[in-house]
């Protein structure tokens, strides 16, 4: 006899928790923002997420969303200034450097995040 297993459906509005804000969402916001190495839209829903959940969450996670969009803002400035300074030919050498500043925070934020630690300094704009 063939039986086929039917699991629940998760009911409409339910998201196992990583659209909540708390630690999985900010963890799914950094994994986005790498991720968009490679498929550049995702940083855009990793930063919508981030100010969708801003300021309802505990007060160690709030250091990580503050950190999440400022590294997305300043990002975004980093790497215009870059693209402007590609006609000067050193632009190439400072997006590698956007780039690599980066992934440092994106790292940084997702170890503290899984040791349930704050950002230390979460309006920096260095790491």
């Amino acid at each position: 006899m063939n039986e086929t297993r039917q699991t629940q459906p998760t009911p409409p509005g339910r998201t196992n928790g990583w659209l909540e804000p708390g630690p999985t969402n900010i963890q799914v916001i950094y994994i986005l923002y790498l991720v968009s190495f490679v498929i550049g839209i995702s940083a855009l829903v990793g930063i919508v997420l981030a100010y969708l959940n801003r300021g309802k969450s505990e007060p160690w996670v709030e250091t990580h969303y503050t950190w999440a969009i400022r590294t997305f803002w300043i990002g975004v400035l980093y790497g215009i200034v870059s693209a402007v300074l590609m006609v000067v030919g050193i632009g190439f050498l400072l997006l590698l450097a956007v780039a690599i500043w980066a992934v440092v925070r994106i790292v940084i934020g997702l170890q503290a995040v899984s040791r349930s630690e704050p950002i230390k300094n979460p309006e920096s704009w260095m790491l």
